[in-house]
Order: C-alpha cells, then structure tokens, then sequence
C-alpha cells in the first residue's frame, strides 16, 4: 500500500475533529493510565498538523506549558513505529535540540504513533522523563496497545457522529415520505388529469370549435405552473432520499462476520494492558456465531468495550469474556468481577454513557459513540446480575 502523503494526513486529521479546542476526559484518563503503567512523570497524546503539534490531552504537563519532545514524536510518527530513546542526550539524533539540552530536558523517551486502520499517522502517545531510563518488554506491549486504543476511540468517535446523522437524515427521509404519498394521490394527480382531459379534447381537431380550444389551452397552461411546482417540491424531497439511499448502500455492504473473530481480535488488542495492570482477562469462545456487520467499525466498538473493562477493573480483578447462542441468538458476555474492597466501576459507567442518555463530553463520551454503533448493528444491550458471579454485560445481536 502506497503511503500517505502529510497533505492526506493533515486532512484525515481535520476530518476527525482532533483540532478542536475542547475538554478530552477520555483521553486524559488514557494518559493518566499510560503514565502509570510505564511509571513515568509525563504521557502525552499529541496529533501532528502542518508540521504542527497539537497536545490533545497530557499528564503531567501544567496547561499551556510549552510541551517538549516535539522532534522526537516527529521521528515517530516518521518511522511508524515504536521509538524508544534511553537517554536522548547521548543519542545524536536528538542531543543537540533544544527540548533535550535545556533544563528540565527530555533525556527519556518512548512513543508510540497513531495510525489509522487507513495508514494515517495522526500523532503519538508517548511518555517522557527528565531522567535516563528503559521500560519493560511488558511496559512497551502495554505503551503500543494504548496507542492503538487512543485511534480506536478517536476513530469510533469519528464513526458515531457519522451514524448518529444518518440516523437523523433517515428520520428526514421518512418523514417526507409521509408527506410525499397524500402529495402524489392528492394533489398531483388532480392537475395532471385535468390536463390529460384537456389535451384529448384538443386533439379531435374536427369537434373542437376555436373558442372551446382557447379555454382548454388556457387551463392547460394554467395547470403547467402548478404542475412544475410539485415537481419542484419532489426534487428537493429527493434530495436527502438520495442521501439516505447512499446510506443504505453502506449498510447493504455489511457482511456477515463470526463474533468469536472480532471477539477474539479486541481481547488481543487490550491483552498487553490487562497484564501489565495484573488483571487475568480470559476468554472462553463459543460456537459460530454469524452476524451480520461492518467489520471495521464492530470491531472497534468492541475493543473499545474490551479497553473499558480493563480500565475500570481495579488491579489483579478478572475480566472473563464468553461468546454464547451460536447462530441463532449470538450473544458476547463480558463479566468484570473486581475485588470486595475495590469493586470493579465499569457498569455504573456503562449505565451512564451507553445505556443512558448518551452525553456529548465526558469520561463516558467513548461509551455512548459505542452504544451508538450498537445500535446501528441493531444489537441489545443489558447489565445483568448472577448470584455469586457478579454483574456482566451482555450484548445480543441479530442472526445473519
């Protein structure tokens, strides 16, 4: 695949919004986790713009702080993948910039880039330390899953919104079409057969007298308005029908997809952040379980599910993920079980953000755009309670 040029990037990048100035929760509860996992004083999420960096979101770092370190996230973004500088004082790559020489410097560093499932590289999630120092084989599996977990969620946002305005240009189009079917039985109907009248009784040249022809041709040419005004009004109705059959087209597109491989793909995408918090994730798959989906933004919604659980699941909890009902009633379970003095907090954040009023901003922001591609997958959701086994989320989908 033909790399992306910076002209494509920095539009991917306007077209997810990631400029806006705005309050990024979910983000900042990524980097305080990110931080904590790599046991490092700053992290920071950062996209790159015209050669520009932008800080979405940082720990550590005071607000409006002049942020250090933009070269070495440029390497990385370059590079397309891990960057890991022990001491950038001794790498002469990095030794004579000025985010590394002047006190306090960045002499650690490792980041990770952000890119897309289309190639784009957006910019970075990254740690940094005024010290030398080297992370773990686990801390670094940890730090690239994160980053992956940073565009999954900057990408389901992205999809959200797009789905959450098809579904309002879908209720546009029903609603015309309610106004449309009276409009064609009522009014256009009337005109055009008058007029069909008229032009019969014109036609038989020999019966017509001229003065009976003047009046039928002048309520002919007074129906032509009222005519091209209806016809007016449907064009302008068809205009978002068009819109909504391009929709449909992109959902005729949907395939249908066993649950147990996007299942099996989100668990692996959030595994390397389960260990290095300590929390034993199990998946236990089940029989084929066809459904019908688009792959891509399923799966993100998934991880992203995957990703919560771990984070709100307090350290060395269990996490088991079962897929159930086979073909017929496919169903993903996923059960957070946390300990008697730090339960596990995702389900209060998923009645909040998913199963609730979705909201706009906010720690749950993630959770809502995941409920909104449930939905768009036609698939229920519910929090349910098992004696002795704690509380899950189940999630059922229509068959393929």
């Amino acid at each position: 695949m033909v790399a992306p040029t910076r002209a494509q990037t920095d539009r991917a990048v306007r077209d997810l919004g990631l400029l806006a100035a705005r309050p990024e929760p979910d983000l900042d509860t990524m980097v305080e986790l990110t931080a904590a996992i790599c046991g490092t004083p700053v992290a920071l999420v950062s996209v790159l713009d015209h050669d520009h960096h932008t800080v979405m979101s940082g720990f550590g770092v005071e607000a409006g702080a002049p942020v250090r370190g933009q070269a070495l996230c440029a390497q990385t973004i370059s590079g397309h993948g891990l960057l890991v500088v022990p001491d950038a004082r001794a790498d002469p790559r990095f030794a004579d910039h000025a985010d590394v020489r002047n006190e306090p410097g960045v002499r650690f560093y490792a980041g990770a880039p952000l890119v897309t499932a289309d190639g784009f590289a957006l910019g970075t999630l990254c740690v940094t330390d005024a010290v030398p120092r080297r992370l773990g084989l686990g801390q670094l599996r940890a730090l690239r899953a994160l980053a992956r977990q940073v565009t999954t969620l900057l990408e389901l946002r992205h999809g959200a919104t797009r789905l959450a305005r098809e579904s309002v240009r879908r209720h546009e189009t029903e609603r015309l079409h309610d106004e449309l079917v009276p409009l064609l039985r009522g009014e256009l109907r009337q005109p055009l057969a008058e007029l069909r009248r008229n032009v019969e009784v014109l036609r038989d040249v020999e019966f017509c007298p001229a003065e009976v022809a003047a009046r039928l041709g002048a309520s002919a040419h007074a129906h032509a308005p009222v005519l091209l005004r209806l016809l007016d009004n449907l064009m302008r109705m068809a205009e978002p029908a068009a819109a909504q059959s391009h929709s449909e087209a992109t959902a005729n597109e949907r395939r249908a997809v066993d649950l147990n491989t996007l299942v099996e793909w989100s668990v692996r995408e959030v595994r390397p952040i389960a260990e290095a918090r300590d929390i034993h994730l199990r998946l236990d798959a089940g029989p084929a379980a066809p459904v019908p989906a688009d792959p891509r933004r399923l799966a993100q919604a998934l991880a992203h599910l995957m990703f919560s659980a771990v984070k709100f699941t307090p350290p060395t909890g269990r996490i088991r993920v079962r897929i159930a009902g086979g073909p017929a009633a496919p169903m993903l379970e996923v059960r957070v079980l946390g300990l008697a003095d730090a339960p596990a907090t995702l389900f209060p954040h998923l009645v909040n953000g998913a199963l609730g009023a979705p909201p706009v901003s906010g720690e749950d922001a993630g959770l809502a755009a995941l409920k909104v591609v449930l939905d768009a997958h036609h698939a229920a959701v519910a929090v349910c309670d098992t004696p002795g086994e704690g509380t899950a989320l189940q999630v059922v989908f229509p068959p393929a």
